[in-house]
């Protein structure tokens, strides 16, 4: 039953909102983040130029990716090892090109998408970014019209959920719970853009990142009973 494992890719995205400073958008895009950020700034002190700082990282019109870490499960003799590997090009279209290559080499008909929040975060902002670059789906991602049971996507927060809707938790307190080594002794998410843009250090965020896809890896064998079976790491440069 666990070889289906082979078929799962574990994925992580980071982003960056996309220009270092609000300044640095044109007019439109301005008067666009002013609007979407009103709720941000209503109550607060904030202006719209320090909630674009902190904020537009997250929405896909106002972020861009930086990095995608991937995993994959296989068996060599009687082990398991999780394969891993980081993309990142300062050209966001060229990242996410070499994704699409990616998943185009593997088994469409058995190719499973694994994240954390992967269906509210990941899935659609990979899947936003890739049409704003004018780049055309990969199959796994191209779910419009797809009957629910068609879409092969796994998300190790809706496993937790057990049915309920309104229940957000993250990936590092459910590792915590399951006595999971932590992803953030490093850095936390919330230092990918001054990583990206002040220390110009993509190797960290690349490192972060591929934390991120064992954490989940693990976390799903946890959530599926499976917490017997161990895996080790090997990371391809």
């Amino acid at each position: 039953m666990k070889e289906y494992l082979r078929n799962i890719l574990f994925i992580d995205i980071e982003t960056v909102r996309v220009t270092d400073s609000f300044d640095q958008l044109d007019n439109r895009m301005q008067e666009a983040w002013i609007k979407k950020s009103a709720w941000m700034t209503r109550d607060s002190d904030l202006t719209p130029a320090e909630a674009f700082t902190g904020k537009a990282s997250i929405y896909a019109e106002f972020g861009r990716v930086v990095v995608i870490g991937m995993g994959l499960l296989h068996r060599q003799n009687d082990e398991w090892i999780l394969r891993q590997k980081a993309i990142y090009h300062e050209d966001e279209r060229q990242l996410l090109e070499e994704f699409r290559e990616v998943l185009s080499r593997m088994n469409q008909d058995e190719l499973m998408l694994c994240a954390h929040n992967g269906k509210e975060f990941d899935f659609p902002y990979l899947s936003r970014r890739m049409r704003i670059n004018r780049i055309p789906l990969p199959a796994a991602l191209d779910i419009a019209g797809k009957k629910p049971w068609e879409i092969q996507h796994l998300d190790t927060m809706e496993l937790w959920k057990f049915g309920e809707y309104k229940h957000y938790t993250s990936l590092d307190l459910l590792a915590a719970l399951f006595g999971i080594e932590s992803s953030k002794s490093d850095m936390d998410g919330s230092e990918v853009g001054k990583t990206f843009y002040k220390e110009n250090d993509p190797e960290r965020i690349m490192t972060y990142c591929l934390k991120d896809v064992e954490v989940t890896a693990r976390l799903f064998l946890h959530l599926k009973g499976w917490h017997d079976l161990s895996f080790r790491v090997n990371r391809k440069d």
